[in-house]
């Protein structure tokens, strides 16, 4: 660091010069945060997938534990059984079944706020459109991407989740009436793999987090 003496006996300090971060635009700013919204909401929605596969698996391991003891009562000689009643209900399962419904509540109200999201993102391009007009004539907000992308990928991914969503209802629904064995495998599988949720879903969020500056290029 260099210091100079003026004529008029005061010192100035010279130094190098920081580069200041571009100011990002209200458009493009919303959508940063649109992405870092998307990234904490499908963590979330990951979580939950875990703990309610472990309830739905509860279910299924309960379910055949007392059809087991069902059959068993049934096979079992008359006198064996004149004082057994094989209970038609069973509170463990209610409390079980309440634990699940309670986790797609909360993937429910993910789910909505990814809905928000999309359409959010939507009304920040329609904004850029009449402020700027044609798209093709301006700038990309960040390094490549067109604004309007930003709603393509935030449309598929809302569309993927919300299609998942309804898979796991119906599996929830299912899961607790269901006496096949191999059935109850299948509805099992589908929550845990989560079919209507691609691959392409974390290719899609990760570009989308590395356009907007979240991840280092």
């Amino acid at each position: 660091m260099n210091t100079i003496i003026c004529n008029c006996h005061c010192k100035l300090t010279l130094g190098i010069a920081t580069p200041r971060k571009p100011v990002l635009s209200i458009s493009a700013r919303k959508i940063k945060d649109n992405a870092a919204d998307w990234h904490n909401l499908i963590l979330k929605w990951e979580t939950l997938n875990d703990s309610g596969f472990t309830t739905a698996n509860n279910i299924a391991n309960l379910k055949i534990s007392l059809l087991k003891d069902k059959e068993q009562l049934e096979s079992s000689s008359p006198a064996d059984n004149e004082e057994k009643m094989y209970p038609e209900y069973s509170e463990e399962l209610e409390m079980l079944c309440e634990e699940l419904q309670a986790t797609l509540a909360s993937l429910t109200k993910i789910q909505v706020k990814m809905e928000k999201l999309s359409s959010t993102t939507k009304g920040i391009c329609e904004l850029e459109n009449y402020h700027h007009g044609e798209e093709s004539k301006r700038p990309p907000l960040f390094h490549t991407w067109p604004t309007t992308h930003f709603y393509e990928v935030s449309r598929k991914l809302s569309d993927m989740y919300g299609k998942e969503l309804l898979l796991k209802r119906t599996v929830a629904e299912e899961l607790a009436h269901c006496s096949d064995h191999d059935l109850t495998l299948s509805y099992l599988s589908m929550w845990l793999h989560q079919p209507y949720v691609d691959s392409d879903s974390k290719l899609h969020l990760e570009s989308m987090l590395l356009e907007t500056g979240h991840r280092a290029l």
